[in-house]
């Protein structure tokens, strides 16, 4: 990391911020400040300010005597997210009417129409147009909510390897949806959207379902990781 005493606290917290959304390191692991900082190339004092952050953030925990507990994602988690997407996103595609260069949704349609080779980091298009729609919805309320939001949906696409499992399907709802925008039929994309929501949706909560049941687990296994760490 680029030792800059201006921003060196603040790039602390930005590199780990990206590597928790991106799961480097993984949800219900554990980290010290040490070996943060030896990865970073600083001293603790910045660590531990942007581990202070981050707790706010609700990406980790600092547990006494432990260590730094990365947030796990939970099922609750999972369907409180797409429940925020679903409500938001179709009406955001609603708001955004008009606001996109057709020339941008087109170049939007061509990537998805092309030959994704990098199957593991494809869901980084997808997360692209999704937040590219929000940001022209012309709602700073709206944009700074869903980036957020689309912080954790980032975890659980990581964490799910939803993106290697669902990558075909997505491609043809995301040109459908990008095709009613360019034909100007506004409530067709916003319907498309909520029903391409709703099979992320599915999806996301059918692997941590079955994730946890093929591991013997339940709701109450995630409640008990979190009450242990209390």
């Amino acid at each position: 990391m680029t030792k800059s005493n201006s921003n060196i606290k603040n790039q602390a917290y930005e590199l780990l911020k990206e590597r928790l959304i991106n799961c480097v390191y993984a949800p219900g692991s554990f980290l010290n400040e040490a070996m943060l900082a030896e990865e970073l190339g600083c001293s603790r004092t910045p660590i531990r300010e942007a581990i202070s952050r981050l707790e706010i953030d609700q990406l980790v925990k600092v547990v006494p005597k432990k260590g730094i507990y990365v947030s796990d994602i939970s099922l609750s988690d999972v369907q409180q997210i797409f429940q925020t997407r679903l409500e938001i996103e179709p009406m955001a595609v609603r708001m955004t009417a008009g606001r996109i260069p057709e020339e941008s949704l087109y170049l939007l349609r061509e990537k998805f129409a092309g030959d994704i080779k990098d199957i593991k980091n494809s869901f980084r298009l997808d997360t692209a147009m999704h937040l590219y729609i929000i940001e022209n919805c012309g709602n700073r309320y709206i944009i700074d909510m869903m980036k957020r939001v689309f912080e954790d949906n980032t975890r659980v696409i990581i964490s799910s390897k939803q993106n290697q499992v669902q990558i075909h399907d997505a491609k043809a709802e995301h040109i459908e949806i990008l095709d009613a925008l360019i034909d100007k039929d506004v409530e067709k994309a916003a319907e498309l959207m909520r029903v391409h929501v709703e099979s992320c949706r599915r999806a996301a909560l059918d692997y941590f379902y079955n994730n946890a049941s093929s591991e013997g687990s339940s709701l109450a296994a995630y409640q008990d990781i979190l009450d242990k760490i209390k």
